[in-house]
């Protein structure tokens, strides 16, 4: 039986050269054993096995998995990497089988961290540390995997301008605007407690709290109750839970509230033009206010609304659809639908935050035919768009993205001027005229639309990738 000794719970570089050591000597997986010997900070060199060196190569697929599944908690997970790794020798196109145990169970441990990344990226809370000599802040995270440190960019880059530390259980990192530093492990009562600013946070938090839109279940999905007590708009949620249905029918009483004068009167009289006399919106707010008002085509006839996209003033990212749903003409906002909830999912699993992107559609009015009274989808034709995409355009000026996301064949149609079959072009950056990169992919709907459960899990996971992939070119994952 051979020793494996590792110097922390989450040292690949040390697995990796034992791994390469072991399959050169022919060790079998089920006569080694792997051990964490040495605390987390311990500088001094692992052991690793000696013996024989050999050259082999594995997919690079497998050594991006190997290094999300060392994260896990799951007491196996070297174990488990180094048998994928020994069969790979015999079986090259392991890492493609779908079917296989080891696969299956590599994917959803690298999945399961995908996401404790996400969930610590979206409910991390900084609080002001009292006393300290420079403005410095601190916040307590318990993290599902052990994800603090490959998650810690992150935070640089999106608080890049401030003195902060992160504490969990397993590790410390900490930012003095310089440099990033890590070390061991902390405990809650290391973190401040309550500070000014969250009372401002919790105002905020029941503000923009949308009634018409609860649904407990998906919010305990998305904001597992684990991470509530760290959350101090937490202590909110049972009672804008329990209020939501009253608040809801107040608002559906209160009616939509007018935009201002000088602004409508301005949209109004764009819209009577439809050259706009070469004027152009100078802000997201203005495109909103005229979008509603908007007579380029007949759409807005049978639309409740017209939905401008929203997300980060100015990002990176953006993504645009075909045109808004059933539930998007009656909220006014993109993607909250179905589609929009596996945009969401899919969002998440790419490690891509939803609230540093622009989200919008080609087509900001919804198009259907009444059946009964149901309200069915019809696709826009070429000139629906093409009148919708003096809009699009404006929207890209203003926010100004790197990288554009097109979901769909319309979505390519507005953004590029002329069909674009996905299929041949997904998965690859397209060069645009405006020196930005274009990804097309597929429309959350499609995916909902697959009837064959495998080929709908293939497609996902493809979209997901293509997700990831827009992320990584944006410099925002």
């Amino acid at each position: 039986m051979r020793v494996a000794r590792l110097a922390s719970e989450i040292d690949f570089a040390g697995w990796r050269a034992a791994a390469r050591a072991l399959r050169a000597e022919g060790v079998a997986p089920e006569a080694v054993v792997w051990t964490v010997e040495r605390e987390l900070f311990d500088l001094e060199t692992p052991l690793a096995p000696s013996g024989a060196s050999a050259n082999f190569t594995v997919p690079a697929a497998f050594v991006e998995l190997a290094e999300q599944v060392v994260q896990n908690r799951a007491s196996d997970r070297f174990a488990l990497l180094y048998r994928i790794l020994w069969r790979l020798e015999r079986e090259p196109r392991l890492i493609d089988n779908p079917a296989d145990p080891d696969m299956t169970r590599a994917r959803d441990m690298a999945k399961a961290v995908s996401r404790a990344a996400h969930k610590m990226k979206a409910f991390l809370r900084f609080r002001l540390v009292e006393g300290a000599a420079t403005e410095t802040y601190a916040a307590w995270f318990e993290p599902a995997h052990r994800v603090t440190e490959a998650t810690a960019p992150f935070f640089v880059r999106r608080f890049t301008n401030m003195d902060w530390t992160i504490l969990t259980p397993d590790a410390c990192v900490a930012w003095d605007r310089q440099r990033l530093t890590v070390s061991e492990g902390a405990d809650p009562a290391d973190a401040p407690s309550e500070d000014a600013q969250e009372e401002l946070w919790r105002t905020y938090y029941a503000s923009i709290f949308n009634p018409a839109r609860l649904n407990p279940r998906q919010m305990r999905q998305e904001m597992p109750k684990r991470y509530w007590r760290n959350l101090p708009e937490a202590a909110l949620i049972p009672e804008l839970i329990e209020t939501a249905q009253e608040r809801a029918a107040a608002m559906v009483a209160a009616g939509p509230s007018k935009p201002p004068e000088r602004k409508l009167k301005a949209a109004l009289r764009h819209a009577r033009d439809a050259s706009y006399d070469g004027s152009l919106p100078g802000s997201l707010d203005d495109i909103a206010t005229g979008v509603e008002v908007c007579r380029r085509c007949d759409l807005w006839r049978d639309a409740t609304q017209g939905v401008p996209g929203e997300g980060a003033a100015r990002t990176p990212l953006m993504f645009v659809g075909e045109q808004p749903g059933d539930q998007e003409d009656l909220a006014g906002r993109p993607f909250v639908g179905p589609a929009g909830q596996v945009f969401e999912k899919a969002l998440a699993e790419a490690g891509v935050a939803r609230d540093r992107t622009y989200v919008t559609n080609a087509v900001k009015h919804f198009k259907h035919a009444l059946r009964g009274k149901r309200r069915i989808h019809k696709t826009p034709d070429r000139g629906e768009v093409t009148a919708c995409r003096w809009w699009l355009d404006a929207e890209r000026r203003l926010v100004k993205p790197r990288v554009i996301v097109m979901l769909g064949a319309t979505a390519a149609l507005g953004v590029i001027g002329k069909p674009t079959p996905i299929g041949a072009n997904r998965g690859k950056a397209l060069a645009l005229p405006d020196k930005t990169q274009g990804l097309v992919t597929y429309h959350p709907s499609f995916l909902l639309r697959l009837p064959d459960a495998e080929a709908k899990a293939r497609a996902y996971a493809e979209f997901v990738e293509d997700l990831r992939l827009a992320g990584e070119l944006a410099q925002l994952i």
